[in-house]
């Protein structure tokens, strides 16, 4: 990211005005992978404010990445003028989707009752409350709840074809897998198809998006509408996002990255963005930044020109975890990073930056305070001997929290920084960091 560029700028959210339309613009981006009948539906958007719902299931206590694709999707087509419901599934989520290889763990209501609780927040923080297009939070507990077995399998299952259910992609895989798939996790997509029409009834919503991988689930909805209401509604389900190297986007070493800080810290989320490859970094903003096209393809052309200077990267890393964390958290990481490589003040780092940032280096962790500075380099790996480390500090290529080590035997108690903590470094850029027990 470019020194001169104006940070305000980079977090404004606004659709580019040089598309026609907003339909063209999710087209552009990359965020239409699947959809009903796609002329009706550029035409509807293109018309009067059209009501559209995601939902969410809490069947963790935050979101992830993959759902902010979703909620930015919810917020392009609010700022063009729509209107926005978010479903957060009290009732879906007491179930959960089928997965493709084995049945979800059930929790408990109580649990659920939490999550909800917490994914309306989260959810609040991208869609706006104001104006006659304000963002609605709506529950399917409310409305079912209140069916009784009877009601549910005479009113609803009855639209539902035993064989057309079967053909879902996702109920299809289980079927083939040793698990196997219950009744329970089946009727999945009876109740999403449910809360569509509920919708449709109560708001006159006639958009649905979500995830391609949702797709089955998505048009339940709108063939429960189209048989009971008799009435044409849409969906649109967006890609599945991969890496280039056919990874799974949203990991890191085998972990969901999380919207809530204390389930994924900001310095975590930054390094996560800012790591991205450089066959993945334009299409990553395309997808979860307001950046308009100009800006963008510029960012491209850096990319080809000038690929090790990652301005891209940075760009990205910067605008995503500032919508998420705020300007202030992500600045207060990008100072850490700065610090941690001996461009900064190490002491004038908030303390919980410091211990995410210190917790993402190779070897953290604690410390008996007692250990000299030696031991320190050998049990965090930035040397394999005590020989070697007394060596390298000799040769003046050893800091402790960026000041240049001298006495190899020096215990860290005396060295270390408000908390307790302790950045080693060997050279410019390898680092390690310990906390004192």
């Amino acid at each position: 990211m470019s020194s001169t560029t104006d940070h305000d700028d980079l977090t404004r959210q606004q659709n580019d005005p040089t598309f026609a339309s907003v339909w063209d613009e999710l087209r552009w981006r990359g965020l239409v992978h699947v959809s009903t009948d796609e002329t009706a539906l550029r035409e509807a958007l293109d018309g009067e404010p059209v009501t559209y719902y995601c939902g969410f299931d809490p069947t963790a206590p935050s979101l992830h990445c993959g759902n902010l694709l979703q909620l930015l999707t919810m917020r392009r087509l609010q700022l063009a003028g729509h209107k926005p419901l978010a479903l957060v599934g009290g009732s879906t989520g007491l179930i959960g989707d089928p997965r493709p290889t084995a049945e979800r763990t059930l929790n408990t209501p109580e649990t659920v009752a939490e999550w909800v609780s917490r994914l309306q927040a989260q959810v609040s923080r991208f869609l706006s409350p104001d104006g006659e297009n304000g963002v609605r939070l709506v529950n399917n507990l409310d409305w079912t709840a209140p069916l009784s077995a009877i009601d549910f399998l005479r009113d609803i299952g009855k639209y539902f074809r035993v064989g057309t259910m079967l053909k879902k992609d996702a109920v299809a895989a289980r079927l083939n897998s040793d698990a196997g798939i219950s009744y329970t996790e089946f009727s999945y997509q009876i109740l999403q198809g449910l809360d569509y029409r509920e919708l449709y009834r109560q708001y006159g919503c006639t958009l649905q998006t979500g995830g391609s991988d949702q797709w089955g689930n998505l048009t339940s909805g709108t063939d429960l509408i189209r048989r009971t209401e008799g009435v044409a509604v849409h969906a649109m389900g967006t890609p599945l996002i991969t890496n280039s190297d056919g990874t799974k986007f949203g990991k890191s070493e085998g972990n969901a990255i999380w919207l809530d800080a204390e389930m994924t810290s900001p310095y975590a989320f930054y390094q996560f963005w800012l790591n991205t490859a450089d066959a993945d970094v334009v299409a990553r903003l395309r997808e979860f930044t307001f950046l308009d096209r100009a800006e963008i393809e510029r960012l491209e052309q850096a990319v080809a020109d000038e690929p090790f200077r990652r301005e891209a990267q940075r760009t990205l890393a910067f605008v995503v975890t500032s919508l998420v964390h705020g300007t202030e958290a992500t600045q207060a990481v990008i100072d850490a990073s700065a610090a941690l490589f001996g461009n900064g003040d190490l002491a004038a780092l908030d303390p919980e930056t410091l211990r995410a940032a210190l917790a993402e280096l190779p070897g953290s962790g604690s410390i008996d305070g007692s250990a000299d500075v030696a031991r320190a380099l050998v049990e965090t790996g930035l040397v394999k001997s005590l020989g070697e480390a007394r060596r390298a500090v000799d040769q003046g290529g050893v800091y402790v929290n960026n000041v240049r080590a001298e006495d190899p035997t020096a215990q860290l108690s005396g060295l270390a920084l408000p908390g307790g903590a302790v950045v080693l470094r060997r050279g410019k850029k390898t680092l390690a960091g310990v906390t004192l027990a």
